[in-house]
């Protein structure tokens, strides 16, 4: 699946639109890279940028940027309330779908690399991508600021991570970072008192409140043997929050900052805040994202209230957001479209029209066109995928079968397998279409040079071993599927054995068209090591799904005949 990352660099101009326009417009050069947001501030002197998109490609348009930011920019003339060492202030890389921090991490300092090497900027790096543990905390490596920069690089324990240790006085010092996602996220209550709303931000924050003796409210402060306050730690880690009255809602809320959804996820959040607000007499109503959130933020909010009505986690990704829309009220101040505030699919409208999105009938015309593609693979893969749609429905039918309530977990687990092998094959339907543009895209290239000829003869070998792997792929999927319907003939819901049978048929179906392209595919492949490998596995899988489609079917045969 697409690996997404964001990055929100800072850059030190609030002011001049020309400039920030001359910015961002770098970002938007470069394909497969989508800018959400915009955010300059005037005081500050200093604007804020989003953007996503795919690893390599976010770190392109981040060096792009970075570049151009100090080609415009002149710290030496700037000025500003917020604190800063850099044209580019920060640059955070920030972990959004199907990739690890580690990874992240690996790409920011490839980033910061490029940053000081080919820029000749001083860079940090901070937050998960530190190299020293006290520069994993930004304020450190900010310290002293423009300023000071010139006197920092030069002492031994501030020596910059990659670039020179002396100062490019017009671009200063740049901070590469990796970090969790933040989340914006306001919970309303139905009290118009900013107090009572404060009270309950300081239960839940990481911060707490401050210690007092005696009276709670009134009482002397604690502070430790420094002079420093003493606070009593919320419940929610990783969470900043405040209480404050909304004028135009004519409600009092609790604004908080998630900062590491991974540790307090947003449905954590909202649940915590239910309790404390309930023990002061208040009830929560609703609630609100500010800004955009990732999709896993969403489908773990969902799964978390079907768990709490011990209901099937096994639905649809759009079923779990409207679960979790309506369990946090996130619709209670305005309508929620996921299309505006998922990260995933605001993005989803780039990548063109796909053959998933069609109707069945649309899909089916498409397919009988004069086109090549969509073909065999894509159409295995969609048959893969109605197959294991037909063993999830039937565990989710036996989830909620009268008098199974104790099995509804168990039935949960194979509707969520099924439902994650669903996503897969129907990211293949497309992925296998997109395998044969690139090796069409291949064959197009230019071949009046030498250099021309070997750069066009690899591209059509790596397309073509790309477009084995695909229909691999699908065959693997489409044989795991088989597990799903197997188990619903033998344990689910009896009235609803064929359709699981039916499932099988379709799985089988599926691996036998899925090995027919690897094969096909490979004509003109000349690392021949590479298939002879594939080609034994899918022998094995083909031989295999075979022999299981046969013991499913006789299983529904002889429980149609008990």
């Amino acid at each position: 699946m697409k690996k997404l990352i964001e990055c929100v660099p800072n850059f030190s101009e609030g002011k001049d639109m020309g400039v920030i326009n001359n910015i961002t417009r770098e970002i938007e050069t470069v394909e497969g890279v989508k800018l959400l947001d915009v955010d300059p501030g005037q005081a500050t002197n200093r604007t804020v940028v989003t953007f996503v998109g795919s690893p390599d490609e976010v770190v392109e348009a981040a060096f792009r940027a970075v570049k151009r930011a100090a080609e415009l920019i002149d710290m030496r003339k700037h000025k500003g309330a917020h604190p800063r060492m850099g044209a580019t202030d920060v640059c955070p890389l920030v972990p959004v779908a199907n990739i690890s921090m580690e990874e992240v991490v690996e790409y920011a300092h490839k980033l910061a690399k490029r940053i000081g090497d080919e820029l000749g900027i001083s860079v940090y790096c901070y937050e998960n991508a530190a190299l020293k543990p006290e520069r994993r905390n930004l304020a450190n490596c900010r310290k002293g600021e423009y300023e000071a920069m010139a006197d920092k690089l030069k002492q031994p324990e501030w020596k910059p991570d990659f670039g020179p240790a002396s100062l490019n006085e017009r671009s200063g010092v740049t901070a590469v970072g990796a970090r969790d996602f933040l989340v914006a996220y306001n919970i309303n209550l139905n009290t118009t008192s900013a107090r009572r709303a404060n009270a309950i931000a300081f239960d839940v924050r990481e911060k707490g409140r401050v210690k007092r003796k005696g009276h709670p409210l009134t009482g002397k402060i604690v502070k430790d043997e420094k002079g420093d306050q003493v606070y009593i730690p919320g419940t929610l880690k990783e969470v900043k929050a405040i209480g404050w009255f909304i004028e135009e809602y004519g409600i009092a809320q609790i604004s908080m900052n998630l900062t590491n959804i991974s540790i307090t996820p947003v449905h954590v959040a909202f649940d915590e805040v239910c309790a404390k607000a309930a023990n002061r007499g208040i009830r929560v109503t609703g609630s609100e994202l500010v800004g955009l959130v990732p999709l896993k933020a969403m489908l773990d909010a969902g799964k978390y209230f079907l768990k709490k009505q011990q209901r099937s986690l096994g639905v649809s990704g759009d079923e779990l957001i409207k679960i979790a829309v309506k369990s946090m009220g996130l619709d209670e101040l305005k309508p929620f479209d996921p299309k505006e505030k998922i990260i995933e699919y605001m993005i989803a409208g780039d990548e063109g029209k796909k053959l998933v999105d069609m109707s069945v009938s649309g899909f089916a015309d498409e397919t009988a066109s004069e086109s090549p593609a969509p073909g065999g693979g894509s159409v295995s893969a969609y048959v893969g995928a109605l197959g294991v749609s037909l063993g999830t429905m039937v565990a989710n039918l036996s989830s909620h079968k009268r008098g199974w309530d104790e099995r509804w977990e168990e039935f949960s687990k194979w509707a969520e397998k099924g439902q994650a092998i669903k996503n897969e094959l129907l990211y293949l339907v497309d992925e296998d279409t997109r395998a044969f543009n690139r090796i069409m895209a291949a064959f197009g290239m230019p071949k009046k040079s030498e250099k021309d000829k070997k750069a066009r003869h690899q591209a059509i070998q790596d397309a073509t071993k790309y477009a084995i792997q695909i229909p691999f792929r699908i065959m693997q999927k489409a044989y795991e599927s088989m597990d799903v319907m197997e188990a619903m003939v033998e344990k689910g819901n009896p009235a609803s054995i064929t359709d699981a049978g039916v499932g099988a048929l379709c799985a089988r179906t599926a691996v036998i068209g899925a090995f027919m392209n690897v094969k096909i595919n490979a004509e003109g492949l000349e690392d021949k090591e590479f298939y002879e490998e594939l080609y034994r596995e899918g022998q094995e899988i083909e031989a295999d799904a075979r022999k299981k489609e046969e013991e499913i079917i006789r299983m529904v045969e002889n429980t149609m005949n008990t």
